[in-house]
C-alpha cells in the first residue's frame, strides 16, 4: 500500500522547513555579519588614543631621566632632531601651543624638550619665554629613542604614548590636536600628578 502526500502536508512541511531556515538564519547572521566585520576591520576597534602605544617597556630611568626632577607631573616630552633648524621650531611651537590648550591641567604638565646638540642662544631665548624644560639628551636615551618625536610621560616616569612628527609642516596644527586629545583624556580620568 503506498501513502500519497496530500497538499496540505507538502505545504505544512514547506512552511515548517522555512520557519526553521529563518529561525536558524536569525541566529547565525549576526555571528558571521561580526566575524566578517571584525576580520575586515570595518569597526573602530576601541581605540581611543590618537598617539601609538609603546609596547616595550621605557621609563624615565631608562632614559638616564630622574623622576624626582618633575614633582610626579605629566609630561610631553619633546626628543628634538639632532640640529633644531626651523621644522624642528615650528614643531615647538605646535607643542607648546598644545601644553597652553590645556587651560586650567596646564599646572599638571610639564614640557620637556631633550636636545642632542647644544641650541642657540636665540632658540634658547624663544624657549625660556614659555614654560619648556630644556634638558640634554642623556646617553642612554638616545639608545631607546631612535628618531624625533613627541612622547607622553606618566606622572610615575612610565613612557608609554609616543606621536609620530608629520612629515609635512601643514599637518603641524592636526598633530598638535592629536596630543592635546590624548592629554585632555588622561587628565580627566588620572587623579595621579
Amino acid at each position: 500500500m503506498s501513502t500519497v502526500e496530500s497538499p496540505e502536508n507538502n505545504n505544512n512541511q514547506n512552511k515548517s522547513r522555512r520557519s526553521l531556515l529563518l529561525v536558524l538564519a536569525a541566529f547565525a547572521l549576526p555571528i558571521i555579519l561580526a566575524k566578517f566585520a571584525l576580520e575586515q576591520q570595518w569597526l573602530d576597534m576601541g581605540v581611543t588614543n590618537k598617539g601609538t602605544l609603546l609596547t616595550n617597556e621605557l621609563t624615565l630611568e631608562k632614559l638616564g631621566l630622574k623622576t624626582t626632577d618633575f614633582e610626579q607631573h605629566w609630561l610631553i616630552m619633546y626628543s628634538l632632531p639632532e640640529h633644531c633648524a626651523s621644522n624642528c621650531q615650528k614643531t615647538l611651537e605646535a607643542v607648546h601651543n598644545t601644553y597652553v590648550a590645556l587651560g586650567k591641567e596646564m599646572p599638571r604638565v610639564f614640557p620637556v624638550a631633550l636636545y642632542q646638540h647644544e641650541l642657540s642662544s636665540e632658540q634658547r631665548q624663544k624657549m625660556s619665554k614659555s614654560k619648556w624644560q630644556l634638558l640634554a639628551m642623556p646617553e642612554q636615551a638616545k639608545q631607546h629613542i631612535a628618531k624625533s618625536q613627541v612622547f607622553i610621560v606618566d606622572p610615575l616616569g612610565n613612557v608609554f604614548l609616543s606621536h609620530q612628527l608629520p612629515k609635512d609642516i601643514e599637518q603641524l596644527p592636526q598633530f598638535g590636536k592629536q596630543i592635546l586629545a590624548d592629554m585632555k583624556k588622561l587628565l580627566k580620568y588620572s587623579k595621579v600628578g
